[in-house]
């Protein structure tokens, strides 16, 4: 088999079976980890997957050419995930020329004009709603959630998110809120609902706009929630919050310091703003030209070296920065779950190849929180130093008394 040498080197944990196309069995066995068999259907795939595995792997998964015989997707996956954290490109003169390469991509692929953003946004979130119902949360959450003890269920874990991060806004009676990249309006809704404030979000999906209007309206929240189809750098007006979930990482690294520029604009003296994102735990990295091509077009995960410049140059002050770590990998875990559960609804709105298309981003999203460098971060800024409290004690205690109230805001009770 054309793959066999790379394998035995590549394969160092984990147990990975291949059947080729003529029928014959390769076995590739490491210490510990995940086991799985995959079948190669066709011949030329050794080649093509040995040439180019990314974006290869991926569309011979939807297209049938690659099929797991034994163990699930995501063990498939966390193999290659797992061993390919091992490749150091860092010999001989390659590491500089690739290091140069892989910024010149970076900016090249991220670059998002206003008519490049909304083209990016609708061909994800201007899919049939009835698609993200059948994974997501009730209220259509598509961001992390938390789970402060590993047990809460995806409802639970989405609204305790949403505290999570009211609590950094630390609000107060009559605030304006603005939500840049508002999705579905969970966020904003969740705002209006439960504390005394005035929330507008803005978001290029047409789709998430009219969905959020009219979850406003059936919630009686019309005069406290209202969602403009926008791109952000058209936002005006100044507010006391500024929070941004999830919407970061379509953003492009060449626009960011358009995009904090605007946060700061935004924002009033003493406002405080809120930047939820996906991020990479190990430095600047390059998107999936699988995920590229499919799913986030002119999508981008960043590390916060490539985020705090912008931040810094900007004189805002970051007053507050937390890791999130396997948060997200629960987050897919459970959507994932949910999407099996549906499957067959998905196959009659779309086709068998969409399943295993969107089956394959859900594992593989999942595979990059747990055995690659995934992770969300936080940040929190302000315009002037004495605007917060100086210790975090303000979140922490506005978060537990929350979650102790019976049934408020709209949280169930959760463990410490």
């Amino acid at each position: 088999m054309l793959l066999d040498p790379m394998l035995r080197r590549l394969i160092k944990i984990g147990d990975l079976t291949v059947i080729d196309a003529e029928g014959a069995t390769h076995r590739f066995q490491g210490e510990g980890g995940p086991k799985a068999t995959i079948r190669l259907h066709d011949k030329a795939l050794e080649r093509e997957i040995l040439l180019r595995p990314d974006p290869t792997v991926g569309d011979a998964y939807m297209d049938g050419r690659l099929t797991i015989e034994e163990g699930d997707l995501l063990d498939f996956i966390m193999i290659a995930f797992e061993n390919s954290q091992r490749i150091n490109w860092n010999f001989g003169g390659v590491a500089g020329a690739k290091s140069f390469l892989d910024r010149l991509l970076r900016r090249f692929h991220s670059w998002n004009s206003k008519r490049a953003a909304q083209n990016n946004i609708s061909r994800h979130y201007d899919l049939s709603g009835a698609l993200y119902e059948l994974f997501l949360d009730e209220e259509r959450s598509y961001t992390m959630a938390y789970f402060p003890t590993g047990r809460e269920t995806i409802e639970e874990a989405q609204r305790n998110k949403e505290l999570h991060l009211a609590s950094k806004l630390a609000l107060k009676p009559g605030h304006s809120v603005i939500d840049l990249g508002c999705g579905w309006g969970t966020l904003g809704l969740f705002l209006a609902r439960n504390y005394d404030v005035e929330v507008t979000g803005v978001t290029l999906s047409i789709e998430q706009c009219r969905w959020a209007n009219d979850r406003a309206r059936a919630l009686g929240l019309e005069k406290r929630a209202r969602f403009l189809h926008q791109d952000y750098r058209d936002a005006e007006g100044r507010f006391d919050r500024v929070v941004s979930v999830g919407m970061l990482e379509h953003v492009g690294i060449s626009d960011f310091p358009t995009f904090f520029s605007k946060t700061r604009d935004l924002l009033k003296d003493d406002g405080v703003a809120v930047i939820h994102s996906i991020g990479r735990a190990a430095g600047p990295g390059f998107t999936s030209h699988w995920i590229r091509k499919h799913i986030f077009p002119g999508g981008y995960i960043p590390a916060l070296s490539e985020v705090v410049p912008s931040i810094e140059r900007l004189g805002l002050w970051i007053t507050d920065v937390e890791i999130l770590r396997l948060h997200y990998a629960e987050t897919l875990r459970l959507w994932r779950q949910k999407f099996h559960q549906n499957e067959d609804k998905v196959k009659a709105l779309y086709d068998e190849r969409f399943v295993r298309m969107w089956d394959f981003y859900l594992a593989g999203a999942e595979g990059f929180f747990r055995a690659q460098d995934g992770m969300n971060f936080q940040i929190q800024m302000t315009r002037e130093r004495s605007t917060l409290p100086l210790t975090r004690d303000y979140m922490l205690d506005h978060e537990r008394s929350r979650l102790r109230q019976n049934g408020a805001p709209d949280v169930r009770v959760a463990a410490e």
